[in-house]
């Protein structure tokens, strides 16, 4: 099945590469210039190419240089407009034309998010970052927007103020002076960068990116015998502290994920921390991946985020996959090598306890989709123009990462699958696939490289119920080492069975239980607290001020934390009553901090539970904030409050 969220024609018809021209303008707040394709013809006397756009603004078309006549379709509610070019006659497979297309960004772009300076950390110019993942790179550029189809690309972009590409640096370079030298904020300079410089892997449109503001680069030290480059890029006051935070791990975790799959093949990877409304944890944009702020903890205790990101590398940038009924394999596949990093890192008790961390994500997820049961499943047949982010949660992550846990454990253990993964990896790396081909692959592997035995194992999987099961459980009951979650469990056992003593000054808590823990044990532990019946308003409110859990700058803690306290119901003496404001404060940050928490795994849920308790004064809060928070994740925040 092609492709249901593209409108193109890309089976007949493919660009191969993209040279954009662009100049970032923040008084109209667009972006304006040109995308040049190299289209390549995949199917003889085609009459045309077609282009995925939404909401552009198209000045005209050329084609091999000459102007051409174009059709722009009706606009879809989520494809957008089809652009139409005629093709000259006479086209054979194999031959290449140059299609280029004229065109603005409009306010209504979905895929920028412009922030005025007081929007940023320095609050002294503003900023501008896209985020085009699934489909949102049509609203940036007129492109076939499909992960199906993989480009390489260069750009020339003029701006005000620094600019940072998902593509490697030509000009200036990165380590000389911010803005070249001209004075930021006036000065117009103009940046150029090359994707396939150094990197011959091509990419799906939604890893092409953007980021302008007034941002500074520090190099990490340089790897011993690699050639690639890494560094970190923030504003000038967040510069030194991002530095701190991911320079003693970012290089290690890369040498590391060599070590285990294949040769890191894009030439950089550089991270860039962001204003807090970036709506993710980190976005994979290849050589440059997007940070959320709230990884800045100041204990690097969440570090742990960039191993996901720069896993992408492989699974995701590097094996992509073919279109959104397929999207677990990129998050799946990450989900799950990300795990083995744990254990080859630290120990395979923390392989076992990430599992365990991801078990209640995906338990929260499966519930949540119970009224739609389609989006339970792993591979989801998407409907023609069905919008793939109503399907996004964390099933495609841990339900993923769970099925290829049980692949391994049933081809006999790590040291067996992990020889298999190299030979996925170097087969499909800078090519789109389906379920039905990484399947086929595994069978064929497993067919050359343990014979029928191993061919009876993996036909004893339930296929059918990992692919397309429904439901809120695994198809197996999936066992995790649980060494490191023991003392969160044995605490939190504690509380409940402390729920019969009424006088608070009566219970045996102290502010030293959590003294041994680390962050992803209290995180257990109060998800663990979750599961059992809601406390007592005293309980909990003591259980706040004890363990400090009110103040935490940790902000997965911070979110555990409320959804045990929004819980308990919404009578007028609950403790869910009493947070339910601060929790809503916290979010948009009128908690004294003035930061949001953009992240959708933060502000969505956190959200969603105030509403529980008091729909109006979460439907107060958030609209009292909503410019701040990213387009994507305001529109999904609409959709949960019942607003949109």
């Amino acid at each position: 099945m092609s492709d249901p969220t593209t409108q193109t024609n890309y089976l007949q018809a493919a660009t191969t590469h993209v040279a954009f021209d662009w100049t970032v303008d923040f008084r109209k707040q667009i972006i304006s210039g040109s995308a040049t394709h190299t289209v390549e013809i995949k199917e003889s006397g085609v009459k045309e190419v077609s282009f995925d756009t939404a909401d552009l603004d198209l000045h005209g078309v050329q084609v091999d240089g000459n102007d051409s006549a174009y059709e722009l379709k009706a606009r879809h509610v989520v494809m957008g407009s089809a652009l139409h070019v005629p093709l000259p006659a006479g086209l054979r497979v194999g031959a290449t034309v140059k299609v280029k297309v004229s065109y603005a960004t409009t306010e209504a772009c979905t895929a920028l998010q412009w922030l005025d300076k007081e929007q940023t950390q320095g609050k002294t110019f503003p900023y501008l970052f896209s985020q085009c993942q699934p489909i949102y790179a049509r609203a940036l550029a007129p492109i076939q927007d499909t992960p199906s189809v993989k480009i390489t690309y260069s750009a020339s972009v003029s701006c005000v103020l620094p600019v940072l590409l998902s593509a490697i640096r030509q000009s200036p370079p990165s380590d000389g002076p911010a803005h070249d030298g001209k004075e930021i904020g006036k000065d117009v300079v103009t940046y150029t960068y090359e994707q396939a410089s150094r990197a011959p892997v091509p990419i799906p449109s939604y890893l092409i990116a953007i980021a302008c503001g007034d941002v500074r680069y520090k190099p990490f030290p340089p790897p011993d015998g690699k050639t690639w480059k890494s560094g970190i890029w923030a504003e000038p006051a967040m510069i030194d502290a991002a530095y701190w935070e991911f320079s003693a791990d970012t290089n290690d975790f890369l040498a590391a994920e060599e070590a285990i799959v294949t040769p890191y093949r894009f030439g950089v990877y550089d991270l860039l921390v962001l204003p807090p409304s970036f709506p993710y944890g980190g976005m994979e944009n290849a050589c440059l991946t997007f940070l959320t702020p709230t990884l800045l903890t100041g204990d690097r205790t969440l570090v742990d985020v960039v191993v996901h990101e720069l896993t992408h590398s492989w699974f995701g940038n590097g094996v992509t996959h073919a279109h959104a009924s397929h999207f677990w394999l990129n998050e799946g596949w990450t989900t799950y090598i990300e795990r083995v990093l744990q254990e080859k890192l630290h120990s395979p008790a923390h392989r076992g306890f990430s599992f365990l961390i991801g078990s209640k994500a995906l338990t929260d997820a499966l519930k949540g989709y119970q009224d739609r049961p389609k989006y339970q499943r792993l591979m989801i047949d998407f409907e023609r123009g069905e919008d793939p982010d109503d399907a996004y949660s964390s099933i495609p992550y841990e339900k993923g990462a769970n099925l290829i846990l049980h692949l391994e454990r049933t081809v006999g253990g790590l040291d067996v699958f992990l020889p298999y993964v190299k030979d996925y990896v170097s087969t499909f790396l800078g090519k789109s696939i389906t379920t039905e081909q990484w399947k086929a692959h595994l069978f064929g592997y497993y067919e050359k490289h343990g014979g029928p035995d191993k061919i009876k194992a993996l036909e004893s999987v339930d296929w059918e119920a990992w692919l397309h099961g429904e439901g809120t459980t695994l198809p197996v009951d999936m066992q995790y080492d649980m060494s490191l979650a023991d003392k969160a469990y044995v605490l939190a056992e504690r509380w409940d069975k402390a729920r019969e003593t009424s006088d608070i000054a009566q219970l045996d808590f102290k502010a030293s239980d959590l003294k041994d823990f680390d962050s992803n044990q209290k995180i257990v532990f109060l998800e663990r607290l979750q599961s059992y019946p809601p406390l007592p308003a005293s309980h909990l409110k003591h259980l706040a001020v004890l363990y400090d859990l009110s103040e935490t700058t940790n902000a997965e803690i911070r979110l555990r934390f409320y959804e045990v306290v929004l819980s308990d119901g919404d009578g007028e003496s609950s403790a869910a009553t009493h947070f339910a404001p601060e929790a809503a404060k916290w979010v948009v940050g009128d908690d004294g901090t003035g930061v949001i928490k953009g992240r959708m795994k933060f502000c969505r849920p956190v959200f969603k539970a105030v509403a529980k308790v008091d729909k109006k004064l979460a439907v107060k809060t958030f609209d009292g904030s909503k410019t701040a928070f990213h387009p994507i994740a305001r529109k999904l925040i609409e959709k949960d409050l019942g607003i949109a």
